[in-house]
């Protein structure tokens, strides 16, 4: 359906306190897996990583996870992944899952999830990469963080073309479709540059 082969999957190791959270990542496995998209995620068997995996290996899909070493008991590592990679280092799970991906998406989550999405952001606003960042933004849950990130440009602290490069939806099928069709443009981050002489 798309020309996506492999979605990175930000999510919490919790279940949070509404069950349309656990329902919705549920959903997303399988529908990411109905769409022949792998997915890559953190490698965790709890909370809403766990759904993910389980929805998308319980409709035939290929989920590859990275954990590192000290987090694998921790986060109860995932025993039926298609791939399970243990890493040193919460740097070198990023920089795999990162890797293995062409796009990214958070669903709810804390302040991990936040981290990672925003360092792959970040990555993209700065022209590192040209993979495209979404939030499924389920029952209204990031609604805040948007209003501070478009205080944020109102504050002249981001451009405006770099928040629109986010792509954000409460459907995960519109959602990953728009992922499939975005394209990433090249932008100066810099607002107030100083001409070089």
């Amino acid at each position: 359906m798309s020309q996506l082969s492999s979605l990175c999957v930000y999510c919490g190791s919790s279940t949070g306190s509404d069950p349309i959270y656990l329902e919705t990542a549920s959903e997303l496995g399988r529908y990411l897996a109905n769409s022949g998209i792998r997915v890559v995620y953190g490698g965790g068997n709890v909370g809403l990583m766990g759904a993910v995996a389980d929805g998308a290996l319980a409709a035939g899909g290929e989920v590859i996870g990275i954990i590192p070493k000290a987090l694998a008991e921790k986060e109860l590592a995932h025993p039926g992944l298609t791939e399970m990679h243990t890493v040193s280092s919460m740097h070198e799970r990023k920089m795999m899952m990162a890797e293995l991906s062409d796009a990214f998406l958070a669903l709810p989550g804390g302040i991990g999830t936040m981290e990672e999405i925003f360092e792959v952001f970040t990555w993209t606003q700065l022209g590192f990469h040209a993979k495209p960042c979404a939030f499924l933004n389920t029952s209204g849950y990031y609604d805040d963080l948007f209003s501070f990130l478009k205080n944020m440009v109102g504050q002249r602290f981001i451009k405006q073309e770099h928040l629109d490069i986010l792509v954000i939806g409460k459907n995960h099928s519109e959602l990953v479709q728009q992922l499939s069709e975005v394209k990433i443009e090249a932008f100066d981050k810099w607002i107030d540059r100083k001409e070089q002489t």
